[in-house]
Order: structure tokens, then C-alpha cells, then sequence
């Protein structure tokens, strides 16, 4: 059962954060995400803050090695304040070549590095909390040093969550070993989310003595629906070409192995080489663009995420970033959580 439901609000046009956000919570959503795209993911939700009052916020995500564990505890510890204790700290790594090259940040090991990232955040509000000596020292990251003039003390609404997000499966396990939820990367479907993401997710607890139902997860789903035919179809398609884009990527390839696409990848590639992109998007089937999104009419898609979720999890934040709408799910909204 559908217990939470989350979006993820587009960010080009930063003007539009005084008006969505309360529209969405007006729309009966539990929680919406930022992510990290054109814009920072940080200052659109400390303006959100101002005009909510029950709209949980997150960042899905914001990069975590674009920024030092320092940065980010002070930065998780000032929007669970702004927020009244509504922020979710969601970190994801990027890929190489942004840390490096957009960033000019190391890279190196990204799955044992945000688990000492996240190791190190909660290190440094612990101290905070406490009046514990700081004192972690790693492989990637040491913070030793706090005095009275940089400690904000004991956050009044409680620390905020820590999310995690991540594909392959060591990253899936760091979640499970480390963070307060998981944020389902959405290259996935009701297969790949019970065959890799929860046994990954269940190793990395059990390595740290944790039970899986201890770790939120977020299953970030592709919706493609519309009130009417070209709408629909506009959805359709949109999604048909960021699964061709996703699938010159080896990071998803697990997913497209799983079922039977794994062949296409060296396709793909080649046909984005030379900006084929119309060519590329004919190589993802019917079947497989259905087996990833979420796909139908408004009133069939809230049945249709119940049974693709059940016995995985009763969290779910909806996707279609080429629907800026706020509206664009109401309906979908109104059938998960009864309010209709």
C-alpha cells in the first residue's frame, strides 16, 4: 500500500518556487524533491519553506562529492531549521567526468566514498548535538576541528533524514549500510526492483546489524499518462528518448540486461556518436518502456503503481520532468491517497 507520495519539481525556471511548491502541497503531496540539474537544490527549498506549512522537502538529489561533508552537515543542519523540521537530505555521486571536470573534485572509489561522506555528516551533528570532541578521521575525509564560534548546537527540530541514491549494486548496499532511505534511481522496474535493489539493499544492512524495513525506499517511477491523445503522446515519447539517452550508459546497463536489452547498449553508443537520436529512441520497444514507466490513463495509473510497488515499498515520488504542471498528476495524487 502507497503510504507516501513524492514529485520531483523541475528547476529551470527558479521565478515559479514561490507558487509550486504551495501548489503541490495544496494537491495532497507528502513530499517534493529538488534535484541538482541548472540551478542549486538548496536555495529553491529554503524559499518553499516560506510558503508551506506540511509539504515535506528534499533534495533527489543534490551531489554530494561537489561538496565537503562540512558543507553539506551545515547545510542539512540550516534547512531542517528554515523548515521546521520538514528537509530530507538526499546525496547522489554524479558520474566521473562531472565531479572531475565540472566540479574540479576528486573522484576515487565512489561507493566507499559516500559511505564515509555520510559517516562523516553524521559525525559532525553528533558533535554538534552532543558537545562531543569532533573527531573523524578517513580514508577520504577528516574533520577534527570544532569550536564554540562554528557550532550551531543541538538543531531544534531534530536532524534531518539522509538519503542516499544510486544504481549498481555497492552503491545500493551503502544505502542500506548507512542512510536513513534510498532513492531509486528510475531506470528500474517492479523486476529489477525486487531482484537487484532489495537484495543489495538488505546486504549492505546486514552488514551493519540493520533490518531492511530501517531504510526508506523511494522508488522514483516514470509516469507517462495525459488528459488527452497528443498530450499523451508527447509523454510517450519524451520517455522513449531518455531511455535511449539512459542506455548509453553502462551504469544502467544491469537493468536493460535483465531484460533481454543488454545488446543495445554498443548501439546506442554508436548512434549517439553521431546524433541519431530519433534512430536511438526506435531501439527501445513498446515492451521494455512499459516494463520501466508507469504507463496510462489518469485514473488507471494509481492501480497500476499499487500492484508494481506491492511487497517493495509504499514510497513512491513521481517523474515526468517534460510536464511542468504542478497539476499534471492531481488526479493521480487524489486516487493514491484517497482525497478524491
Amino acid at each position: 500500500m502507497i503510504s507516501s507520495v513524492s514529485i520531483t519539481v523541475p528547476t529551470d525556471d527558479l521565478t515559479q518556487v514561490r507558487s509550486i511548491y504551495p501548489e503541490l502541497e495544496r494537491i495532497g503531496y507528502d513530499r517534493a524533491f529538488s534535484f541538482e540539474a541548472k540551478h542549486d537544490p538548496f536555495l529553491p527549498l529554503a524559499t518553499a519553506a516560506e510558503h508551506t506549512s506540511q509539504l515535506r522537502l528534499g533534495t533527489a538529489i543534490a551531489i554530494a562529492f561537489a561538496r565537503t561533508p562540512m558543507t553539506l552537515a551545515n547545510i542539512g543542519w540550516d534547512l531542517q531549521t528554515l523548515t521546521g523540521g520538514r528537509f530530507t537530505l538526499g546525496l547522489g555521486s554524479q558520474i566521473r567526468p562531472h565531479v572531475v571536470e565540472r566540479f574540479g573534485m576528486p573522484w576515487s572509489r565512489p561507493a566507499e566514498r559516500m559511505r564515509e561522506l555520510v559517516l562523516a555528516v553524521r559525525a559532525i551533528w553528533h558533535a554538534w548535538e552532543t558537545g562531543d570532541q569532533l573527531d573523524f578521521r578517513g580514508d577520504f575525509y577528516s574533520h577534527t576541528r570544532m569550536i564554540p564560534a562554528f557550532d550551531p548546537g543541538p538543531n531544534p527540530f531534530g536532524l534531518p533524514p539522509l538519503f542516499t541514491a544510486g544504481v549498481g549494486p555497492r552503491m545500493t548496499e551503502v544505502a542500506g549500510e548507512v542512510a536513513d532511505g534510498f532513492l531509486v534511481h528510475p531506470v528500474n522496474t517492479r523486476r529489477s526492483l525486487r531482484e537487484l535493489t532489495l537484495p543489495a539493499l538488505e546486504r549492505g544492512a546486514a552488514r551493519a546489524g540493520r533490518q531492511p524495513t530501517d531504510i526508506e525506499v523511494v522508488c522514483v517511477t516514470t509516469i507517462v499518462t495525459g488528459r488527452t491523445e497528443a498530450e499523451f503522446q508527447r509523454s510517450y515519447d519524451a520517455v522513449r528518448q531518455q531511455l535511449a539517452f539512459y542506455g548509453t550508459t553502462p551504469a544502467y546497463q544491469p537493468v536493460f540486461e535483465l531484460h533481454g536489452y543488454g545488446d543495445a547498449h554498443l548501439e546506442l553508443k554508436r548512434l549517439a556518436r553521431q546524433g541519431e537520436w530519433e534512430q536511438m529512441a526506435s531501439l527501445i520497444d513498446d515492451t521494455f518502456l512499459r516494463e520501466v514507466a508507469v504507463v496510462g490513463e489518469l485514473h488507471d495509473i494509481a492501480p497500476a503503481l499499487q500492484a508494481r510497488l506491492e511487497g517493495v515499498s509504499g514510497s513512491v515520488s513521481l517523474v515526468n520532468n517534460r510536464a511542468p504542471d504542478p497539476n499534471h498528476f492531481a488526479e493521480v495524487v487524489a486516487d493514491l491517497t484517497g482525497s478524491g
